[in-house]
């Protein structure tokens, strides 16, 4: 009478196919990376006080208040 699997089954059996299995755990060490950089920041990490009111951002002065 039944003849191979009900339709049930047969989705079940898909289902378990496509998502069964979890994927594999990928370690902590393989999600970071190590990049070395120079202690100053580079050439253009150095602070310049003279020029750092060019970058200074206000909304009140934006305003105009």
């Amino acid at each position: 009478m039944n003849k191979g699997l009900t339709t049930e089954a047969a989705e079940a059996a898909v289902r378990h196919a496509r998502f069964g299995k979890l994927p594999e755990r990928i370690r902590f060490d393989d999600m970071t990376e190590a990049v070395e950089t120079d202690p100053a920041g580079g050439v253009n990490g150095s602070y310049d006080p003279e020029g750092s009111w060019k970058f200074y951002s206000c909304l009140a002065l934006d305003l105009g208040l």
